[in-house]
């Protein structure tokens, strides 16, 4: 089925616990602190419905439609059909939705190209899968322990539990779950949430290497919610990304939470528990969608820089071109990186399925992560002062006289008074405002540390054909025969 936006709003009113600081929020939809992004992320559902975009954001399979997110692709048709996919949400979205629907459901739909990997729970995966795409369902995920868990000794020496999430005991109906998982980024818009682990885990942490789906509205789950900015943002004028696309970010704490059977997908195998995903394709389905969210936010921000040197007259002057033509080479080269992940497709791992290729997107993830601090940095450095020359907000308006002042003083040859400000409005919200920290910090850790990303790239490296071409070189020539008779080299 493919849902509308009414029906994604009323999914999001059963009950769910949610908390901003001591107050509990009854409705995600109409709340004040998430309303505006309950809205947008409902009008990805609608957007995908909308049948110009048809023909790429729906799959048919025996007479059903469903949301293309979940085709496993056989072909580099498939591929590229999923590609345009994620852009259409992306765009709609200006890159701002980390987790957007389409993000877990990637991974959840590669994982299952190779769902053997899950021994015992392999058709568990399956019906998931079924479940997902059958009733469009939205699925986030919490696959991080705690920081504060960091130091299990710290628990052990002092007779304590740790609060990272694991399984406390089984039964009959299930495994029953406690502790936290960070960080369920989009959970408040969600039907679901998928636990799980992305780190490595020691041998003797089994009962935390639980991969499982809960419900977001589930009995004993709480979703403690970061400070909300859509206050920040009274209107679209004042803080139009703030306004729309705070995603919210929330801490996952599970007290005696029943997980039925069917919704396990590893238990007790702390090796298993990671490699589901590199072993699958999930990480690349996955974080081909982060390459492709990452592109629209990378085009906004050039033309937004672009608009910007414009609205000053700096657009003309030699050094400002060149910043802008490197912000417009850096979005060529990432563009041209995700369309080498279809182009340069893997067939995996058997059965005729198609994957992105996996070297392409760990590489264009590893310069995603690198790279957005500095982008951002140079939009701010190509908006200069103006920022901070606008009136405090656009309520100077209803004043007359004060009114016709911001007309005189503020106009420009290049843009008019108001324009210039609503311009200038939007650069700060993603170059200085709380909404732009929090993106700035969210895209450097955005698939975990530095060195986890960088690692992936190492262990998916073709290192024969790499080593080969040295090694191959050095084959070509050996010592000479009247080595001895060589002239000493200079200084020796």
């Amino acid at each position: 089925m493919l849902k509308t936006a009414k029906q994604h709003l009323d999914s999001l009113r059963d009950g769910r616990v949610v908390y901003v600081g001591s107050e509990r929020i009854d409705d995600v939809t109409t709340h004040a602190y998430f309303r505006n992004a309950a809205q947008t992320i409902a009008g990805l559902f609608d957007l995908k419905r909308d049948p110009a975009h048809g023909r790429f954001a729906v799959m048919e399979e025996n007479g059903e439609a469903f949301s293309s997110y979940y085709l496993k692709a056989r072909s580099r048709e498939d591929l590229d059909k999923r590609y345009q996919t994620h852009k259409l949400i992306a765009d709609a979205s200006l890159g701002m939705f980390g987790r957007s629907p389409d993000h877990v459901s990637s991974f959840v739909t590669g994982m299952t190209l190779a769902k053997d990997v899950l021994g015992p729970y392999a058709d568990n995966l399956d019906r998931y899968y079924e479940h997902l795409r059958k009733t469009d369902g939205y699925a986030t995920y919490a696959v991080l322990s705690p920081q504060s868990s960091r130091n299990p000794e710290f628990y052990k020496l002092r007779n304590l539990t740790s609060p990272s999430l694991r399984v406390v005991r089984e039964t009959d109906a299930g495994v029953v779950i406690s502790g936290m998982k960070m960080l369920a980024t989009g959970a408040l818009f969600a039907n679901e949430i998928w636990i799980g682990n992305i780190l490595p885990l020691a041998p003797d942490q089994a009962a935390e290497s639980i991969t499982c789906a809960v419900p977001c509205n589930a009995s004993g789950l709480a979703l403690w919610a970061r400070k909300p900015m859509e206050p920040n943002a009274p209107n679209d004028f004042e803080g139009p990304l703030s306004h729309r696309f705070d995603e919210s970010d929330a801490m996952l704490i599970c007290d005696e939470v029943l997980v039925p059977w069917e919704r396990v997908f590893v238990h007790n195998s702390p090796d298993l528990a990671r490699q589901i995903y590199v072993r699958t394709a999930a990480h690349a389905y996955g974080n081909h969608q982060s390459n492709v969210r990452f592109l629209s936010k990378l085009q906004f921000l050039v033309g937004l820089a672009s608009r910007i040197t414009q609205a000053t007259g700096a657009d003309q002057v030699p050094a400002v071109k060149e910043a802008i033509g490197r912000l417009a080479a850096l979005e060529g080269m990432l563009g041209g990186t995700i369309q080498g992940q279809i182009h340069a497709a893997e067939d995996y791992p058997d059965g005729g399925w198609k994957c992105f290729n996996r070297r392409h997107v760990y590489a264009a993830l590893n310069w995603c992560t690198e790279t957005y601090s500095e982008i951002v940095d140079k939009v701010r450095e190509l908006c200069g002062g103006g920022v901070f020359q606008m009136p405090a907000n656009i309520s100077v308006l209803e004043d007359e006289e004060l009114a016709a002042r911001f007309a005189a003083n503020w106009d420009t040859p290049q843009l008019g008074h108001i324009e210039r400000m609503k311009l200038f409005k939007l650069a700060w919200d993603i170059v200085g405002s709380e909404f732009a920290g929090r993106h700035q910090q969210y895209e450097k850790f955005y698939a975990g540390a530095s060195f986890i990303v960088r690692n992936y790239s190492y262990v998916h490296a073709d290192w024969g054909q790499l080593h080969g071409m040295v090694d191959g070189f050095m084959e070509t020539y050996g010592v000479p025969s009247n080595a001895a008779e060589q002239p000493a080299r200079v200084g020796a």
